[in-house]
């Protein structure tokens, strides 16, 4: 058991220092191995690889879909479109909050939060510039939109956080739709009184917005696709997955091929746009594969029982353990498809279990689990925040502070919310 705290440290701190998880997963389910009294060879063949492959063989065609989905209304123009719209609706006056809404309906529509980082920026800028606002509270607004309830709480959100559950746990997208709705206004409420009250700080502190030498290419509005029509891929990979109840890979195929069908004339190179997206989506399969794999090695040593013991062994509600173990592998790894992938290959089938025994419903785990990968995933050294960091042109210190409260302890403080309503039987 001390093997593993020392593996997942490790993989923690070397994750921290900008060192590749693909590489660095390996030596640190070495180290595992080693003092869990494994064979390597066995460990890394059987063990690692098994865990890598068998994650990458189901959710490869989803992270692979939805990266070409994201750059398709990416190059298209759509996805700036959509979020021209919804900012402009809202208007400067409330421009973090018109930040967030633009994300968020990016996200809950299907784009990937990489995509969505890139498309919201310039209007971001345009807006705090505006208004006046610190850009510092750029990423904040960005990630509250981003990271949080669209992609973990809203029932039916075609994000991949919200997708991993159903093969353990037999649910759907909308499980436990109470519980997420009510975390979902937790997190934006939470978020943006956060926010709000970080804006009036630093504007009274006379640190308001300043010109830096941006890469921004502004767009013209007026050459920008239609937004109702921009919106019908977004609204078309919603309702087949959850009105129509299709696959999501059939859900974001169609919303593609849609998205493709109304922007035809104004993608460049249909097939370098495809390529573009499928080549993306290469580096974040094998990313959280890899955060797999080691999680798999964890899981062959004989420290894990001992390990298991002790999450399941807080005690109380089941789902309070299953929210611990998402959250600190989660945070471990960085990523919260790895946290919560690693979490559940490990100890879905207990959790199925203590469905049974204990009588709460599986669609409670499904919404808590998806919930709590979003809560520590957002440490300084998660790929999304080095990201939205470096697309902002803010630093941890400028920025961080904002990022965490909005990403990371508001979400847990969702979390807890739900598990109190999954305990008094709302859902």
């Amino acid at each position: 058991m001390f093997g593993i705290i020392i593996g997942l440290a490790l993989l923690m701190y070397l994750a921290y220092r900008g060192m590749s998880i693909i590489w660095i997963a390996p030596i640190c389910a070495a180290i595992v191995a080693l003092t869990g009294g494994l064979d390597l060879i066995y460990a890394y063949r059987e063990a690692y690889m098994g865990g890598f492959v068998g994650f990458a063989k189901t959710w490869f065609p989803v992270f692979m879909l939805g990266a070409i989905f994201g750059k398709v209304m990416d190059d298209s123009g759509a996805a700036r479109s959509v979020a021209n719209w919804v900012t402009g609706k809202i208007g400067t006056k409330r421009a973090i909050l018109a930040v967030v809404a633009g994300c968020a309906v990016l996200t809950y529509g299907g784009v990937s939060l990489f995509v969505v980082v890139f498309a919201m920026y310039p209007l971001a800028l345009a807006l705090f510039r505006e208004a006046n606002i610190s850009r510092k509270l750029i990423p904040g607004a960005i990630a509250l939109g981003s990271f949080t309830f669209t992609m973990t709480a809203i029932p039916g959100t075609p994000q991949i956080q919200n997708l991993i559950p159903i093969d353990y746990y037999g649910t759907t997208p909308t499980a436990a739709p109470i519980m997420g709705i009510v975390g979902a206004l937790v997190m934006f409420g939470g978020g943006m009184l956060w926010l709000t009250r970080r804006e009036k700080q630093l504007t009274a502190a006379g640190d308001v917005f300043v010109e830096l030498k941006d890469k921004v290419v502004d767009v013209d509005a007026s050459q920008l696709p239609s937004p109702i029509l921009s919106t019908l891929p977004l609204l078309t990979v919603i309702i087949l997955l959850n009105i129509f109840n299709q696959d999501i890979v059939i859900a974001l195929t169609a919303g593609i091929v849609l998205a493709l069908a109304l922007n035809f004339n104004r993608i460049k190179n249909i097939v370098e746009t495809i390529n573009a997206g499928a080549s993306g989506s290469v580096l974040a399969i094998i990313n959280t594969s890899a955060a797999v794999g080691f999680g798999a090695v964890v899981r062959a040593v004989p420290g894990f029982d001992s390990l298991t013991a002790l999450v399941m062994g807080i005690e109380g509600n089941p789902l309070i353990s299953q929210a611990v173990a998402v959250n600190v592998l989660a945070g471990a790894t960085g990523s919260a498809s790895g946290g919560m992938g690693i979490a559940l290959e490990a100890l879905g089938d207990r959790f199925v279990q203590l469905s049974v025994t204990t009588g709460m419903p599986l669609e409670a785990f499904h919404r808590i689990a998806s919930m709590s990968s979003g809560g520590l995933d957002t440490l300084p050294h998660n790929g999304a925040v080095l990201t939205l960091l470096a697309v902002t042109a803010m630093t941890h210190k400028d920025s961080y502070k904002d990022i965490f409260i909005v990403g990371c302890v508001v979400p847990i403080l969702a979390v807890v919310v739900g598990i109190i309503l999954a305990t008094i039987g709302i859902m």
